[in-house]
């Protein structure tokens, strides 16, 4: 499975599953796909569109999930239906495009952006920029999909992408038939550091004049991903850091083979976790909480990051004990670990557990294992991580299940 991206910067058109139908063609139809956006900033929007190319009687429709307040203006060849957050489009069977208009600001608190566009950058996801979608095609058809990105004069991109011509990218997926782009992205008058760390190619990116400490963040990765590939396995081929300062959003937060977190976020808090390397775990993981399972989710983001810290001699073992003491306590507030959306309180009492459970896998007899071999299974499964499955993965790698039924409210 292939695909392409062109323009410098990735777009991206999330994809929930992809439909198919016999073929007398075989297994081996490929069709073309581009994805293109030219940024306005005057007007803070991309006008973006959809093109089918050679091999396009492989599909018969394309079903978006849409954000009625930001993707706007629909119209293309074929058949168009606007059916409130969804889009279906049934493209002429000789190809066609779809046009729209993406709106890219987007409040994450009243005052801040987890997507922006300003006069000399634009920050967001491309999962957001193409909206997820489902695909029906022809049994065995895959995509070769290209992006293409037009940007005002004097602007750059950096984008998780490996460059295969001017202005092209490629982009591959080997889980989906469906190639799509997809992460973070970042375009305008930037400063961007590039390292080869851990086998990885590691950018770090910022807009000019946003306080962005690429040099200190690219050292810090030099210092800490060696072990964090060493716990969860390989990188990624390419890995993007994106920042910027207000207004975006104070925080931190992942995509794959991408994380952006705010220019004034420390490498280290004063309570020793790392946001970066939190939304890095994040990222590695390519995980998604099922129901009742994000306080895994999060408390294995939090304490990898400070494993990592420790791993690594960036901080004393004294000093990784002291932490976990004090998420102990703040954790002791918890009522329920498997609520849905796991707060602070939430997290520091998951990461308590998972670390007594570190420790006891430590202790198996006759073996040598841990939490990563756990941590590995569940990527390896790639599905949504719920308490069963954490469980299902114990029992994988201990033989006998060691999480306490009890523990968990």
């Amino acid at each position: 499975m292939r695909g392409i991206l062109v323009g410098g910067l990735l777009l991206l058109i999330p994809v929930a599953a992809a439909a198919a139908e016999p073929s007398p063609e075989g297994p081996d139809l490929a069709y073309e796909v581009v994805f293109e956006a030219t940024l306005r900033p005057s007007e803070r929007v991309a006008h973006a569109s959809i093109r089918l190319g050679a091999g396009a009687d492989a599909m018969r429709w394309l079903r978006f999930h849409i954000d009625p307040e930001r993707h706007k203006g629909f119209e293309g060849d074929g058949r168009v239906e606007l059916l409130g957050d969804r889009v279906l489009w049934t493209p002429p069977a000789s190809g066609g495009v779809l046009r729209y208009v993406f709106h890219i600001d987007h409040l994450r608190t009243p005052s801040s952006y987890d997507a922006r566009c300003a006069e000399h950058w634009a920050l967001f996801r491309g999962d957001d920029l193409f909206p997820r979608a489902r695909v029906r095609t022809r049994k065995g058809a895959t995509s070769v999909s290209t992006l293409r990105l037009r940007v005002p004069d004097g602007w750059s991109m950096a984008v998780p992408y490996r460059r295969i011509a001017d202005a092209t990218f490629e982009v591959r997926n080997e889980s989906r038939q469906f190639d799509r782009p997809t992460g973070w992205m970042l375009a305008g008058r930037l400063g961007i550091s590039r390292e080869r760390i851990a086998g990885s190619r590691v950018a770090v990116a910022g807009p000019i004049g946003q306080g962005v400490r690429r040099q200190d963040m690219l050292a810090f990765l030099r210092w800490t991903l060696p072990t964090l590939r060493d716990a969860l396995g390989p990188l990624p081929e390419r890995l993007l850091v994106v920042s910027a300062g207000d207004p975006m959003w104070r925080g931190g937060l992942s995509g794959p083979a991408s994380v952006y977190v705010h220019a004034l976020r420390p490498l280290i808090e004063n309570d020793t976790t790392s946001p970066l390397l939190h939304e890095l775990v994040h990222t590695l993981m390519r995980a998604r909480a099922g129901e009742g399972g994000d306080w895994i989710v999060e408390g294995l983001a939090e304490l990898y990051s400070l494993e990592v810290l420790a791993r690594s001699r960036t901080i004393s073992r004294r000093r990784f004990r002291r932490a976990l003491d004090r998420l102990e306590k703040k954790g002791g507030a918890a009522v329920d670990l498997q609520a849905d959306r796991a707060d602070t309180v939430v997290a520091a009492r998951a990461v308590g557990l998972l670390h007594r459970l570190d420790e006891e896998l430590r202790t198996e007899p006759g073996r040598e294992l841990s939490l990563d071999d756990v941590v590995r299974v569940l990527a390896r499964e790639g599905g949504p991580i719920t308490t069963e499955a954490l469980r299902a993965a114990i029992e994988e790698v201990a033989g006998r299940d060691l999480l306490p039924r009890g523990v968990l409210r």
